[in-house]
């Protein structure tokens, strides 16, 4: 899943603006990085934990070569997965489950309800004689 269909998911559960999930994605990433980066340690709990470590210098080989190879000291961003994250990707625990939201539940039974009524509005008005009468209504049940 890269960041897009992440982004999609977010929004199709929450019903919440795509623009706004990416802004809010992008931001919970950027203030990570820079959160790890100063050398605190972001723990979201039930999903894991990002932290900074430090690598010393070191010699290396050249694969090709045989040849040695210094390595500069570095600072390297290390990500250790949740206890939970981590039963639920061996199997030892159920996935959870992406169950519509609250608004989501609400806005479907609302939306059904509204069919309801733009179907009974609509057959009223094709029963009209007028063809001028029978196009309005067809306009305003796509609209809905």
């Amino acid at each position: 899943m890269n960041r897009k269909e992440l982004v999609d998911a977010i929004q199709k559960h929450t019903e919440v603006a795509r623009g706004d999930v990416d802004k809010v994605l992008g931001s919970l990433i950027q203030h990570t990085q820079v959160a790890v980066k100063k050398g605190d340690r972001v723990s979201l709990v039930g999903f894991g934990t990002f932290e900074r470590r430090d690598r010393k210098a070191r010699v290396a080989r050249n694969p090709r070569s045989g040849e040695a190879v210094r390595v500069k000291a570095t600072k390297v961003p290390v990500f250790r997965a949740g206890q939970s994250f981590r039963d639920v990707v061996a199997g030892k625990a159920a996935a959870p489950k992406l169950s519509a939201s609250r608004a989501t539940r609400t806005a479907a039974a609302r939306s059904s309800d509204s069919k309801t009524t733009a179907k009974a509005s609509t057959s009223r008005r094709a029963t009209s004689s007028s063809s001028r009468a029978k196009a309005p209504a067809r306009a305003s049940a796509r609209k809905r």
